[in-house]
């Protein structure tokens, strides 16, 4: 266990273990010379984040689930964004390699014309698994321990399906952070409240939206005195507000009472909507509780706290929903990172799996751009690696990637696509270009072009591990309740 991750158990002494490495697979030379031997990336080339790119088909899932298991093997927390709805699947991840785990899961898996019973598919499929795992030098003994020394949480906010979410905790629960640290619930509190004033269609600039200015005065006075500031209070402060003065303006001149009793009116219909009631239920944006490891709740085999995996899952969610939720969300991950000390070595990694949409070029600007921004600028002196996936390179803000100091490329879609990626991992040196380029275009699936900045500038081959997690593609609404122990 790493000195940061020794810190989060409570300040106990824990085990001494060698510096985390990660076995994502087998390198081999781009040249073709050579045959291959195990890739073992020292976890903290992670901290200057990564990148994934594969289009569907070209293994791009597997790689992300490979670097998530080496992760929690290595004891460092994970934090994992779902758009697509894959990475639930982490909860598949069973003690040993018996097929009988695999019988409610394979139904839906099944090839059309294929006549097996569950019991048959699952048993050749655990065939499958145990001897491609073999080939890796995984086994039961293995298994075990993963499945063990993880804890996985499965969040989607505004659904029953796993854990709920209250996207408007910073405002509508008290934190202990306006005593420990107001900064950093200034900044929760400002996101919020840009959200809540998104989804009634106001102006949510923090700079320049006076009803965002205003509100944030209520609910702090509210939050600092140890208050809720729920919507209803703020409904209340309509025609009474808690102080005279907004800056040099008499509140009434900053903003007059009617245009109180407009924003009011739209907050009281948010309030009413019971399509927005699960919004406001579930875990709290709290990010340092979700990512330390429970003291209390330990690997039965290691004697240590389990390490967190936090999937927050949206692929239910509408484009929409999606962009406002992981806007908060980032901000307050990146306010998380902000508080931590320095660290030199990886003390969580946060993936993020399709990122199209979310980190477009200029002059395109989504909630979610800024704070993933100033992750890839800012988190690497806090120990916090960034692990980006995608599909669509084209799409991507590469001003923002080229701090990326790990890439992995899968087989891509079109020429664009290529030449897009290649642009941005190119050396200057015409022919070393050149071999990458077509290397890239020669790739069969399962193989990726791999380029690590800490370990040299020249590419290498990889062939990822086979994966730990039984990967059976998205799972309903009930098979999520089902996994997570709920009544599906």
């Amino acid at each position: 266990m790493s000195p940061e991750l020794t810190k989060q158990v409570g300040g106990k002494a824990a085990p001494t273990h060698k510096p985390p490495t990660l076995h994502w697979g087998d390198k081999h030379s781009i040249n073709g010379k050579g045959s291959g031997s195990p890739l073992m990336m020292p976890a903290h080339h992670l901290t200057t984040h990564g990148c994934i790119v594969g289009m569907t088909g070209s293994g791009k899932t597997g790689l992300v689930f490979i670097a998530v298991e080496e992760a929690l093997r290595n004891r460092v927390p994970v934090l994992m964004i779902d758009v697509k709805g894959d990475l639930p699947n982490l909860l598949l991840s069973f003690p040993d390699l018996s097929p009988h785990h695999l019988v409610p899961w394979v139904e839906g898996t099944k090839a059309p014309g294929d006549q097996r019973s569950a019991d048959e598919l699952a048993l050749a499929i655990a065939h499958e698994r145990k001897e491609a795992l073999a080939s890796w030098g995984i086994g039961d003994a293995e298994l075990q321990a993963f499945h063990a020394g993880r804890n996985v949480r499965l969040i989607t906010p505004g659904s029953t399906a796993g854990e709920g979410l209250h996207v408007l905790s910073a405002l509508e629960r008290p934190s202990k952070r306006w005593q420990t640290d107001p900064e950093a619930a200034q900044a929760g509190l400002t996101a919020t409240i840009s959200l809540m004033l998104r989804l009634v269609g106001r102006d949510a600039d923090p700079a320049r939206s006076r009803e965002h200015v205003y509100l944030s005065l209520c609910a702090e006075r509210r939050l600092r005195a140890g208050q809720h500031a729920d919507l209803a209070a703020l409904i209340a402060n309509r025609e009474s507000p808690p102080f005279e003065q907004v800056g040099a303006l008499d509140v009434n001149k900053f903003l007059s009472g009617k245009e109180r009793a407009l924003i009011a009116a739209a907050l009281n219909s948010l309030l009413a909507s019971p399509s927005f009631s699960t919004w406001r239920e579930g875990a709290s944006l709290e990010l340092d509780t979700w990512l330390t490891p429970d003291p209390t709740n330990l690997d039965p085999i290691g004697l240590v706290p389990k390490t967190p995996a936090v999937i927050v899952s949206v692929a239910h969610l509408d484009d929409e929903e999606r962009t406002l939720v992981l806007g908060v969300l980032l901000e307050e991950l990146l306010t998380w990172v902000r508080s931590l000390p320095g660290s030199r070595g990886l003390r969580a990694l946060v993936l993020f799996d399709e990122v199209y949409g979310f980190l477009p070029p200029h002059p395109n600007n989504p909630p979610t751009k800024r704070p993933i921004v100033q992750l890839m600028k800012q988190a690497r002196a806090f120990g916090v690696g960034v692990l980006i996936a995608t599909q669509n390179p084209m799409d991507l803000d590469y001003r923002a990637l080229s701090n990326a100091g790990v890439w992995a490329l899968g087989t891509l879609q079109t020429d664009a696509d290529r030449e897009r990626v290649i642009e941005g991992l190119a050396s200057g040196d015409r022919k070393a270009d050149q071999v990458l380029d077509n290397t890239v275009q020669q790739l069969a699936k399962r193989w990726f072009v791999m380029r690590d900045l800490h370990a040299g500038s020249t590419p290498l081959l990889l062939q990822p591990r086979y994966a730990m997690t039984y990967m059976r593609g998205p799972m309903t609404r009930r098979e999520l309740m089902r996994a997570t122990g709920g009544i599906g």
